[in-house]
């Protein structure tokens, strides 16, 4: 029995262009993690949301990004959060914490919910 694609409606199809605009985020995600804490930057205000809201977005990329392949992709971009933890360790402004590695993980998974709905939605108009 064949699993349903999610992310095969015209207005998606393409992963070419949300390949480009998820490493440019990607590229943005890794900056503002590691810039200085005292260095004015966007923010929700508190830590935490910055991570969701983050790896949301990263998250409904992936989905776009390579349909059908979620069981790599969200792995994949989690390890990506783990390595941003490593690297915040070994800078002098920043502290890695696995509470954030959390806040990525649950990101990911409300990006791609939301990039599932808003797929099942394009499908159905």
């Amino acid at each position: 029995m064949r699993r349903p694609e999610f992310f095969s409606h015209p207005a998606l199809i393409g992963p070419r262009k949300w390949r480009w605009l998820l490493a440019l985020t990607m590229v943005v995600v890794l900056v503002l993690s590691l810039l200085p804490q005292n260095v004015p930057m966007p923010s929700t205000g508190w830590d935490k949301s910055n991570h969701l809201l983050a790896f949301a977005t990263l998250g409904g990329l992936g989905c776009w990004s390579w349909p059908g392949r979620l069981r790599f992709v969200l792995p994949a971009l989690l390890a990506y959060g783990g390595l941003i933890e490593v690297l915040q360790s070994l800078t002098p402004d920043r502290s890695a914490e696995f509470e954030d590695l959390l806040a990525d993980a649950i990101g990911l998974l409300i990006g791609a919910a939301i990039a599932a709905f808003v797929a099942s939605r394009l499908r159905r108009a």
